[in-house]
């Protein structure tokens, strides 16, 4: 079992030691559902992407701004919100981490 805590602590240290400022685990795969922790420092960005079939964020850290062009959300620390069926992005208003949740076909 993964201490959650622990990692999202690991792995914004390693974000932080990072030219890149991320770091991230896959923690989960199972197909189809994958569970991947994603640390940014502040100012950080993961540019557009497409969305899988669904997918969710959960803040354990900091807080984010989820993109799209249906609309921004800002997410602190302890949110869960589902990730649009759109291209999107991620930005870190402060040093962040997420668990990413995703089903993929």
């Amino acid at each position: 079992m993964d201490d959650l805590n622990a990692l999202a602590e690991e792995h914004l240290a390693a974000a932080r030691a990072s030219a890149h400022g991320r770091s991230a685990r896959l923690l989960v795969q199972q197909p189809p559902l994958r569970q991947t922790v994603i640390a940014l420092t502040a100012g950080t960005a993961l540019d557009e992407h497409n969305a899988p079939p669904a997918a969710s964020l959960l803040v354990l850290h900091g807080t984010v701004r989820l993109t799209a062009s249906s609309g921004d959300a800002e997410l602190p620390a302890g949110a869960l919100h589902p990730v649009p069926q759109e291209r999107h992005g991620l930005l870190a208003l402060q040093d962040a981490v997420v668990l990413l949740t995703a089903v993929n076909d």
